[in-house]
C-alpha cells in the first residue's frame, strides 16, 4: 500500500548518511558573513509580527494564488474572517518604511510556505491564509508571491537593518491523510466511528499490533520512542502506518506533499486528534492536521534539509518554532544545533531560534532550553502577568513571582533576558480586547492608557519585546484566533469594520498605516528610548518594589560602566509617589521617560512620581569602584 522501505529511505537521506547530515559543512565557499548593522544580539531587537495576508495587498493579481473556481477552491474571500484577504510579500516590501519609522528591528513573518488552500468539513470550510496548513515546505504560496518577491523582501529589509525571522513547522503538515474507522463513510469495519478521530493511545494500539482489530503481531521488539531504539534501522523494521487507524488519502492528494517523502503514511502517528495532555499532545493530530512521526530518524533528516535550504537560499535571521511543546525532546536538540551550525557556517553567528510553547508557567517554559535545547522560547509567562496586573487588576508581586523563575532558564538571567516578552498574538487575542472583557465599561483613554503600559513592560522589562501587527493602530479585536487578525488595509470583514479602534475615528474598513496615530508614536518613543540606552536591553534587572495590595513595580536595570536605570511601573487607577532603594552610588538622576528628581538626597534612596497607568524612566550618572 506504501511502497517499500528502500524506496522510502531514499526520499530523505540514506541511513549511513544520516549522522553525517547533522556534521558535515555545505559544499562550496563559504558565505559572506552577516553585515555589521545585522550582527545584534537578540535581546537588541524590537520584534514587529506581521501575517502577510492581512498586512497589504501590492499585487490583486496573487489574490487567488493562480488557481480559479470559487472560495472553496482557491481560499479567497476578503470578506470572510478565515479565508485569504490578499496581502503578499509585494505589499510587505512596499510598507518597509511604515515598519522602520514604527522603530522595529526585526519582522516575525507568519508562515509564508505553500499552504493547502482550504479545509474542514462542509459548512465549516476555511482557508489557510495563516500558513499553517503546509503542503509544500520547499516553496513561497503563491497567495503571497514568488519565491523572487521573498528573496527581495528580505534583501531590502537587510538593507535597513531588519532582521528576519521565519515561522516554521515541523509538528505538522495540512490535513491529507484520512483514517477509514472515521473518515471514509463507505467502510464497515468493526471499528467504524460517527463521533469523529478520538486519540487511540500506545497502551491500546500499539506499535507492534494491529490493535484491537485482528490482533496480528508486527516487529514486537519495536520501541517507538524510547531513546535507544531511535534508529533508521529500527523505524525501517514498521512495514504498515495503521496500527491505531487505518490511513488513506483520498484521491487526488496521493502526491500533493512536497517533499516526496511526506506523503507517505508511515511517516505519521495516525493516532487521532489531541486533547492536549499526556501523550496525545506528542502523538496526536493538531486539530486533525497530520502529526509527523518526529522520533523517526528519517523525519528529522527530512526537515533538518528543508529549513537548511531556506537559511542558505534567503540568508535569514532566525525561526520561531510553532508548536514546540507537541513535538519530542529527541527531535529538538539535534534540529536546533544543525540550524545553528549552518547559519554559523552561512556567516550568519547571531542566527536566532525561539519556541512556542503555549503554557504560562515559567518552569514549564524553561524545560524547553534545559531539555529541548532552544535557545529561547516566547514569554507566555510573561504575557500572563501583565495580563493579571494590567487588564485584571492583580498585584505587583505577579512580577516577582514571574522573575524568581529566571534562573530555571538554562544560562539562568542571561536566557531570560533574550526571551521574547509579547502582551497578545494572532492566537490568544490582543491585549486591548483583554482589557475590554476584564473591563466591558472602560473608556477609551483608560483603555490607551492599558494598552501602553502593557507595551512599556514589554520593552523595559527583562527581555527583547514583540510587536503584534495593529496594535499600533488601535486595534480591538472580538476574540481569539480570526477574530484578531484583522487587515491593515481596507478590510471587507463586517466583523472587523465594526470594531471602535483606540484613539482614532478610523475603522478597519479603513487604510491603518497612521504614523501619528497616539499609540504608534507612543510605541515609537519607547523603541527609540530601547535602541538609545543600552542597559534596558542588556542590563540586569533588579527588583526594587512590587506591591502585595497595589499595581506598584519598580525594577532597575544595571549598566556594565557603572551606573543604573529605574523603571517604575504604576498599574492604578491614582496617581502615586515613592521612596525606592537604589545602589547608594547612584547619586544623580535624569529623566528618561516621565519626571524624576535629579538627586537622591539620601545615598541608597531615590524618590519617583508616577502618574496612574503610566510609567517613568529615571538615569542615574555613571560610577565605577566603592564611590
Amino acid at each position: 500500500m506504501f511502497g517499500t522501505h528502500k524506496k522510502r529511505l531514499s526520499a530523505i537521506t540514506p541511513a549511513c548518511a544520516f549522522l553525517a547530515l547533522l556534521t558535515v559543512s555545505p559544499s562550496g565557499a563559504a558565505r559572506e558573513a552577516t553585515p555589521s548593522h545585522l550582527n545584534r544580539p537578540p535581546e537588541d531587537e524590537i520584534v514587529y509580527f506581521v501575517l502577510p495576508d492581512r498586512f497589504e495587498n501590492a499585487r490583486p493579481d496573487n489574490d487567488r494564488g493562480g488557481m480559479s473556481g470559487d472560495r472553496l477552491t482557491h481560499g479567497f474571500d476578503p470578506t470572510h474572517q478565515g479565508f485569504y484577504h490578499g496581502g503578499d510579500l509585494a505589499g510587505l516590501t512596499s510598507r518597509l518604511d511604515y515598519i522602520e519609522s514604527l522603530g522595529a528591528t526585526a519582522i516575525w513573518l507568519g508562515p509564508i510556505y505553500k499552504n493547502k488552500p482550504v479545509q474542514g468539513p462542509p459548512g465549516r470550510e476555511s482557508a489557510g491564509y495563516h500558513g499553517y496548513w503546509i503542503t509544500d515546505f520547499t516553496t513561497v504560496d503563491p497567495h503571497y508571491g514568488t519565491e523572487a518577491e521573498l528573496k527581495a523582501f528580505v534583501d531590502a529589509a537587510h538593507e535597513r537593518g531588519i532582521k528576519i525571522y521565519l515561522d516554521i513547522i515541523t509538528n505538522h503538515t495540512a490535513d491529507v491523510i484520512a483514517y477509514r474507522e472515521c473518515h471514509d463513510r463507505n467502510y464497515k469495519g468493526a471499528d467504524r466511528q460517527t463521533d469523529g478521530c478520538a486519540y487511540r493511545s500506545k497502551a491500546e494500539y500499539p506499535y507492534g499490533t494491529r490493535g484491537n482489530a485482528g490482533g496480528r503481531r508486527i516487529n514486537r521488539d519495536f520501541m517507538g520512542d524510547a531513546t535507544p531504539f531511535q534508529t533508521v534501522e529500527n523505524f525501517e523494521r514498521l512495514e504498515r502506518a495503521d496500527f491505531a487507524y487505518t490511513p488513506f488519502i483520498s484521491a487526488g492528494e496521493e502526491n500533493v506533499k512536497t517533499p516526496a517523502w511526506l506523503n507517505d503514511p508511515i511517516y505519521y502517528h495516525n493516532r487521532g486528534d489531541s486533547f492536549w495532555i499526556g501523550e496525545s499532545a506528542l502523538y496526536g493530530d493538531f486539530s486533525g492536521l497530520d502529526d509527523l512521526m518526529t522520533e523517526d530518524p528519517r523525519v528529522l533528516a527530512g526537515m533538518i534539509e528543508i529549513y537548511k535550504d531556506w537559511i542558505t537560499k534567503y540568508r535569514i535571521d532566525g525561526f520561531r518554532i510553532d508548536t514546540a511543546k507537541h513535538v519530542n525532546p529527541e527531535f529538538w536538540r539535534p534540529f536546533v544545533k544543525a540550524m545553528l551550525d549552518h547559519a554559523e557556517k552561512e556567516g550568519i553567528p547571531k542566527f536566532f531560534i525561539f519556541g512556542e510553547a503555549f503554557t504560562g508557567n515559567p518552569a514549564e517554559l524553561a524545560r524547553f532550553t534545559r531539555v529541548d535545547g532552544f535557545p529561547a522560547v516566547l514569554d507566555f509567562a510573561f504575557q500572563s502577568a501583565v495580563h493579571d496586573v494590567v487588564a485584571k487588576g492583580a498585584p505587583a508581586i505577579r512580577f516577582a513571582e514571574l522573575f524568581a523563575a529566571d534562573d530555571l532558564y538554562e544560562g539562568g538571567a542571561a536566557t531570560a533576558r533574550k526571551l521574547p516578552n509579547f502582551i497578545g498574538n494572532h492566537d490568544m487575542g490582543r491585549f486591548a480586547t483583554f482589557v475590554r472583557q476584564e473591563n466591558p465599561e472602560i473608556s477609551d483613554d483608560a483603555l490607551s492608557k492599558r494598552v501602553e503600559l502593557a507595551h512599556a513592560m514589554a520593552f523595559f522589562l527583562r527581555g527583547a519585546p514583540v510587536l503584534y501587527y495593529g496594535d499600533e493602530q488601535g486595534f480591538n479585536g472580538d476574540g481569539n484566533d480570526q477574530a484578531a487578525r484583522e487587515d491593515m488595509f481596507a478590510s471587507r470583514v463586517a466583523s472587523y469594520n465594526d470594531n471602535n479602534l483606540i484613539g482614532t475615528g478610523a475603522t478597519t474598513a479603513d487604510t491603518n498605516f497612521n504614523t501619528r496615530h497616539p499609540l504608534f508614536g507612543a510605541l515609537a518613543n519607547m523603541a527609540h528610548i530601547y535602541k538609545t540606552n543600552e542597559p534596558l536591553r542588556r542590563g540586569e534587572q533588579m527588583i526594587r518594589a512590587a506591591e502585595h495590595d497595589g499595581g506598584l513595580l519598580a525594577v532597575t536595570r544595571l549598566s556594565k560602566k557603572g551606573g543604573e536605570y529605574l523603571v517604575v511601573f504604576n498599574a492604578s487607577d491614582d496617581d502615586r509617589q515613592a521612596h525606592f532603594n537604589i545602589d547608594p552610588r547612584s547619586r544623580k538622576w535624569s529623566a528618561v521617560h516621565g519626571a524624576c528628581e535629579r538627586t537622591s538626597r539620601t545615598p541608597g534612596n531615590v524618590h519617583a512620581s508616577i502618574p496612574a497607568w503610566g510609567y517613568v524612566i529615571c538615569k542615574s550618572n555613571e560610577w565605577s569602584g566603592d564611590e
